[in-house]
């Protein structure tokens, strides 16, 4: 009788232990989606995964990659005439007609928000001529990233044959979008005023995402449906200096599983923060000493990780060979690579420790004769 009471106050006591862990794991292993995962947005690293590696039709998360190849190819803000072919599409749309002036900008909101198919094509044809082409650009970039489980066929998601992509690529594609400020900051609105037309006008675009104003934190990226992908979505959320990554895909219940998910991770994570090399500095030409030591913003330090420790992390200086005197204390030099297993995981600002300043000009600064006959002879002269 004492063991079997002994025994039931141990289960009790490891139950309350473990109560609010045992909850949300419990929770994970409910989700409906047909894959799942969740990354470190610093690391990449996997925190969470249900068959993450398994290729599926992705739907409209597609429009991740053409809005980063979008906004890489520069000249924004410069209007342009849509292809009137290219806008002829089925499925959801940003409102582009025929004759419509446009710029890049516009159609990267018009893509994020109300997931635009017209603005995919639209960008597609302006970038490389032809939807054929520019889905060769979108596999280049995917093999680029190490995306080794994904194909693109179109710009907008609509199925194509073999076009398809994992949970796990399609994490680390949003973890590199993500890393363009322009990018963040259209897919974190709930909703964004642009203009285009014939002649353009000013209209407000909404974003799909309805996780933006139901979890705390979240600020992107994508909504996706077709009937044979089904509901998918990425997400992107940040916690207390801790950043993830989640994708589901084929998921009847997205926005509760991602709720779900991050719940879990957020748990199941740490922040490391990076030490980096104290004898950091930069080479100076025009000033008194050699180099000025280099230093970062501690808050940039902060790595959110799975299982690293700081120790773990290596480092690469990004740096011209020198600088030009003078160098004010905090202005921005150079950058710094913070390496896990090799492999960048974050790229940190680094800024002057010190000022520096120009050598005195010698010439300039030798004091001028004053005396009674130096004034005669100039004065004569």
């Amino acid at each position: 009788m004492k063991k079997l009471v002994f025994l039931i106050s141990v289960v009790i006591i490891l139950l309350n232990v473990s109560d609010g862990i045992g909850v949300e794991a419990a929770a994970v292993h409910e989700i409906s989606a047909k894959a799942a995962v969740v990354i470190s947005a610093d690391t990449g690293e996997i925190v969470y995964g249900l068959n993450e590696d398994e290729k599926l039709p992705m739907a409209s998360t597609t429009k991740i990659m053409t809005t980063l190849l979008c906004l890489e190819s520069g000249g924004l803000y410069e209007p342009f005439v849509v292809d009137s072919e290219a806008i002829k599409v089925e499925g959801s749309s940003m409102g582009l007609q025929e004759g419509d002036i446009v710029t890049k900008y516009a159609l990267c909101c018009g893509m994020l928000l109300p997931s635009g198919n017209d603005a995919a094509n639209a960008a597609a044809v302006k970038l490389a001529g032809s939807i054929e082409a520019f889905a060769d650009m979108m596999n280049d970039k995917a093999r680029e990233l190490g995306l080794s489980h994904t194909y693109f066929v179109t710009p907008s998601g609509l199925e194509g044959e073999g076009h398809g992509s994992s949970a796990y690529d399609m994490a680390i594609l949003a973890r590199e979008a993500l890393k363009n400020e322009t990018f963040r900051e259209i897919c974190s609105c709930t909703s964004k005023k642009v203009e285009f037309g014939n002649p353009p006008y000013e209209r407000w675009l909404k974003n799909t995402n309805k996780l933006l104003s139901m979890y705390g934190g979240v600020y992107g990226v994508k909504t996706g449906f077709t009937d044979e992908a089904g509901r998918c979505l990425v997400s992107a959320c940040e916690r207390d200096g801790k950043d993830l990554i989640c994708v589901t895909l084929n998921d009847r219940s997205d926005w509760d599983d991602h709720m779900k998910l991050y719940d879990y991770a957020f748990g199941a994570v740490n922040t490391v923060s990076v030490e980096v090399p104290d004898d950091m500095s930069i080479e100076v030409v025009g000033a008194e000493t050699e180099k000025v030591g280099l230093t970062a913003c501690e808050d940039d330090l902060n790595v959110t990780s799975f299982s690293a420790a700081g120790d773990d992390f290596s480092f690469k200086l990004i740096s011209s060979p020198f600088v030009y005197a003078p160098i004010k204390k905090g202005g921005k030099l150079a950058q710094l690579a913070i390496l896990l297993n090799d492999r960048e995981v974050k790229r940190v600002p680094l800024y002057a420790s010190e000022d520096a300043d120009c050598k005195p000009d010698k010439k300039a600064n030798k004091r001028r004769p004053t005396s009674l006959l130096y004034r005669i002879i100039k004065a004569v002269f």
